[in-house]
């Protein structure tokens, strides 16, 4: 018997796609208009659903379509892009637009339909900010700094968009959790696998492995860092720590600290340049993001580093302390709102975070770390698996599936009223 619960949108779109998504932008802009065709025409008519859950731009012109038949709607932020496109190539798609282009929202007022079809261009994102009936970034703290207008790198309209939702009582934050299979205990990726209560016998021996795979000094007690997001200098932050990399390497020279990458991007190619000018081959490693080798990272780690300008939400900060690596991170966005700062003698906090966005802030969290790894064996050991058992019991998906579900309730109640 088929499952009536699932219900998958078909295309020959999808077929010449081995990912998820293409390198080129008007190609993802035809894969998402395939799918919402495929939603709007075939799926919800069908279905007719008791709420719709959309994310991001892909799928916001859906939460139009939702609004126009009286259904509620859902729209996710998950990353604050946009793209946008006039209703002639919207419709050119298959996609009736006309039916319910009063929810869209538009790069400038629309007059009327006609004058708007071909030359006033629909914002996908921002139209479904506007036309959900509730949204949700994936981190409270980044809704906040977007309705305090706090980066300047979101448009003005998403900025105001979410900011109608918030005033109304309409918008708030969920955050994202790890995977599942992301778990030490059960890892197939790691050498030894361990819990919170073996973690240092675990962590040693994959430290091991990793330094003697990537061709580093193997030295079980030297602090190992690992750069677990892709190498960007708009949203990472990578360029604050390619100004301090040396400084930090030569400072702890006797101690043969260490710092591993496994990521793509941009400025991969400068962190190769400064390990070669150096001699850090060594002591530092510059990978290809592999998720395997990402995965005996996490357990190899001391450290993680995400000095991230800002931050949706993440999943690195989450996913370290679950492996026992702190993170060492810049204070923003979803970052804030799953890293408290170490302190020790309060038993309390699960990473090292600054405050200001540069890289003598980054110096000074890494700092920090290493102090807190000089630490007593036995008081280190009682905090990382005090941090471990916590991460494990507060990131993970029954938590986040909760507060969607909770959500999720209190939508079909108004939908009553």
């Amino acid at each position: 018997m088929p499952d009536e619960r699932l219900h998958l949108a078909e295309d020959r779109a999808f077929f010449y796609m081995d990912h998820v998504y293409s390198n080129y932008g008007k190609e993802n802009i035809k894969i998402a208009l395939a799918f919402q065709r495929e939603v709007i025409n075939n799926i919800v008519p069908h279905v007719w659903p008791d709420l719709i859950h959309c994310n991001d731009w892909m799928t916001g012109l859906i939460p139009a379509m939702a609004r126009q038949l009286g259904i509620p709607c859902l729209f996710t932020v998950h990353n604050i892009h946009t793209v946008k496109s006039p209703m002639s190539h919207i419709e050119y798609e298959g996609i009736d637009a006309a039916s319910f282009w009063r929810h869209l929202f538009f790069e400038y007022p629309p007059s009327s339909y006609e004058e708007s079809r071909d030359s006033n261009p629909v914002d996908f994102l921002a139209s479904g900010i506007f036309a959900a009936h509730f949204v949700n970034t994936v981190s409270p703290t980044f809704l906040t700094e977007i309705v305090e207008n706090r980066h300047d790198f979101v448009e003005r309209p998403l900025q105001q968009q979410l900011t109608n939702k918030w005033n109304a009582g309409c918008a708030v934050g969920i955050l994202n959790a790890p995977d599942p299979s992301f778990d030490p205990a059960s890892d197939k990726a790691l050498v030894r696998r361990y819990s919170a209560k073996d973690h240092v016998e675990g962590k040693l021996e994959n430290k091991r492995l990793l330094q003697k795979r990537l061709g580093l000094i193997q030295d079980a007690s030297a602090p190992i860092f690992f750069w677990p997001s892709r190498l960007d200098t708009i949203q990472k932050g990578c360029q604050l720590l390619a100004e301090i990399l040396y400084n930090v390497v030569s400072s702890y020279w006797e101690r043969n600290l260490e710092i591993i990458f496994v990521a793509n991007g941009s400025f991969q190619e400068h962190f190769k340049q400064i390990a070669q000018f150096h001699k850090l081959y060594n002591r530092v490693a510059i990978c290809d993001f592999d998720e395997q080798i990402a995965r005996l990272a996490f357990a190899a780690s001391d450290f993680i580093l995400m000095p991230s300008r800002f931050e949706p939400c993440g999943l690195p900060q989450m996913t370290g302390p679950i492996y026992g690596s702190l993170p060492v991170a810049h204070d923003t966005g979803g970052i804030h709102d799953t890293i408290i700062h170490m302190d020790v003698d309060s038993n309390r906090g699960n990473g090292f975070l600054f405050k200001t966005f540069d890289s003598n802030g980054l110096l000074w969290a890494i700092k920090k770390a290493l102090r807190f790894y000089d630490l007593p064996q036995k008081v280190k050991k009682q905090q990382i698996e005090r941090i471990m058992i916590q991460s494990a019991a507060t990131f993970n998906h029954a938590v986040t599936a909760r507060r969607y579900i909770d959500l999720y309730e209190k939508m079909l109640k108004r939908a009553l009223v």
